[in-house]
């Protein structure tokens, strides 16, 4: 897989764990600690592709 690509499937990911996370907010059954949880994965694929990114 390319650097490029690989990057893409992150954001990809990014962007759906902001799209749950936001469902998750809004859904009283969801308990804190599982947003929690969501926000911590996110906030990682957040890290991985910032440090993949070319400067």
């Amino acid at each position: 897989m390319s650097l490029t690509s690989h990057l893409e499937e992150l954001r990809r990911k990014h962007q759906t764990l902001s799209q749950e996370v936001e469902v998750a907010q809004r859904t009283p059954s969801t308990s804190d600690h599982e947003i929690a949880q969501m926000k911590k994965r996110k906030l990682m694929l957040k890290e991985e592709i910032t440090r993949l990114t070319p400067h």
